[in-house]
């Protein structure tokens, strides 16, 4: 796990741009504010598993990547980069405000995290996929971040909710497990309902620095 976890610090620390203050926070320390560029795990909260994505693709409903929820804490599939959605004035190291819509860039496929009304493989809901590439995202890629709880601006102690911004559907786990590929991991769909089975944290990862001001 060390050494895969510096290798991705290394990576991250070469694609900063050379006129950017201040070092990345490796460790996962309570309190840290998840800011634009860093690289991160989200835990579901009550299930601890990790969001995650591989290219494996579902068997039926788009057929796009599948995402899934990961049980261990040591799959380099787990990581996701935070970007802001195109045309706005945000960039790397800003901090992300509750309502602020957000892209999260699977780190290993750079596809996006992506939902519709597809119906989910086991449960139903809707879809949560992997699509996209670099310079190909839409608003299917949009997700609006809520704070659950106090706080205005998103950090790694706080919960919060993910809601996909053209279904309004929050990013959802629960219980129910794949038997077939892959197996013994958890299905991650989109539901409506606040629920809290809809709950993540900021978990592992490589946060930058937040900007003096925004």
């Amino acid at each position: 796990m060390a050494v895969a976890f510096f290798a991705i610090a290394i990576v991250l620390l070469f694609a900063l741009s050379s006129d950017y203050p201040g070092a990345p926070v490796y460790a996962a320390s309570e309190g840290v504010q998840i800011t634009y560029g860093s690289v991160i795990k989200l835990m579901h909260d009550k299930t601890k598993v990790r969001l995650h994505s591989h290219e494996v693709p579902y068997g039926s409903g788009s057929g796009q990547q599948s995402v899934t929820g990961f049980p261990g804490v040591d799959d380099s599939n787990s990581y996701w980069i935070v970007k802001p959605i195109p045309d706005t004035s945000a960039k790397q190291g800003d901090t992300i405000k509750s309502g602020e819509l957000v892209r999260l860039h699977h780190m290993r496929t750079r596809k996006w995290l992506h939902s519709h009304l597809h119906a989910s493989p086991i449960s139903g809901n809707m879809e949560v996929s992997c699509f996209g590439g670099e310079e190909e995202s839409d608003t299917g890629d949009y997700w609006r971040v809520e704070i659950a709880g106090n706080g205005k601006t998103w950090r790694q102690d706080q919960k919060v909710r993910l809601q996909h911004v053209d279904t309004g559907g929050y990013l959802h786990s629960h219980d129910k497990k794949y038997t077939r590929i892959p197996g013994g991991q958890q299905e991650v769909c989109g539901v409506r309902e606040k629920k809290a089975d809809n709950i993540w944290l900021a978990a592992e990862g490589v946060y930058l620095p937040a900007n003096e001001s925004k």
